[in-house]
């Protein structure tokens, strides 16, 4: 029974050091969609300190769940078993959450990548990590936008330019791509005014990529969640068994009238 108590105890330290170190990564992400939303919303950065919690909870409690069963202290089990129930709990709450608020959210984003191109601006320091992680963005998924080229033309700058420039992280020419952010001028405009049509660009926008990256990923990511749910349950059941056989052990010790 120790070997099995020692086996969960080794895996919830690993399942409470990936939950904070994945806390840990969307804070100090400065180079991907992660920090597109989490430097655009605050409601990212509070689930990721929130990850953080649960993380160094796990690692206490499954800390306190092999002193508990070691030294057959049925208050640390107990402790041990309310707290992996209410993180097992707070998961699928957040997970129902997101389901139902899918659309809401699928907004918000929207809202949030628009104005963030419409107010994007190179010679802006103040906002340079945001805008160089949405670049990395444009150029990784190779898209253009967040449903398309034409977000672009709304762009303060390149509106002021007749759209004689692009966006370079758009762009589906390699020599722009070396600069990687910031506007490219357009070669030989007509009329001096050009449309987002006439950019050198990438069709797909963003959206249409985060969502293939999603399908791909889907099954990696509903297979960690599953597997995260599993041991949390397998600790609760452990934790329930070991308190009823210290029960039991106690009303042994009881002497016979």
């Amino acid at each position: 029974l120790h070997k099995t108590v020692y086996v969960l105890f080794l895996l919830f330290q690993i399942l409470g050091a990936v939950i904070l170190g994945f806390g840990i990564w969307i804070l100090a992400d400065k180079t991907s969609f992660i920090a597109v939303l989490q430097m655009s919303s605050p409601s990212l950065k509070t689930g990721a300190y929130i990850l953080i919690g649960v993380g160094a909870l796990t690692m206490l409690m499954g800390f306190l769940g092999c002193l508990g069963a070691v030294n057959e202290i049925r208050c640390l089990l107990g402790l041990y078993f309310t707290c992996l129930m209410i993180i097992l709990l707070a998961q699928i709450a957040a997970a129902l959450l997101i389901y139902f608020q899918k659309e809401t959210l699928k907004v918000e984003l929207s809202g949030i990548v628009v104005n963030l191109i419409e107010k994007y601006d190179p010679s802006n320091e103040d906002k340079r990590n945001l805008q160089d992680a949405w670049d990395y963005v444009q150029t990784q998924i190779a898209c253009c936008g967040w449903t398309g080229a034409k977000e672009w033309e709304n762009n303060e700058i390149l509106r002021n330019k007749s759209n004689t420039e692009y966006p370079c992280s758009c762009s589906n020419r390699s020599k722009d791509l070396v600069e990687g952010r910031g506007f490219c001028n357009l070669e030989d405009p007509l009329n001096g005014t050009a449309t987002y049509a006439d950019w050198p660009v990438h069709e797909q926008g963003c959206m249409d990529g985060v969502e293939e990256w999603l399908k791909d990923n889907l099954g990696i990511i509903l297979g960690v969640c599953t597997g995260v749910a599993v041991i949390e349950l397998l600790g609760m059941i452990l934790s329930i068994s070991l308190c009823k056989n210290i029960h039991s052990e106690d009303y042994t010790k009881v002497p016979k009238s």
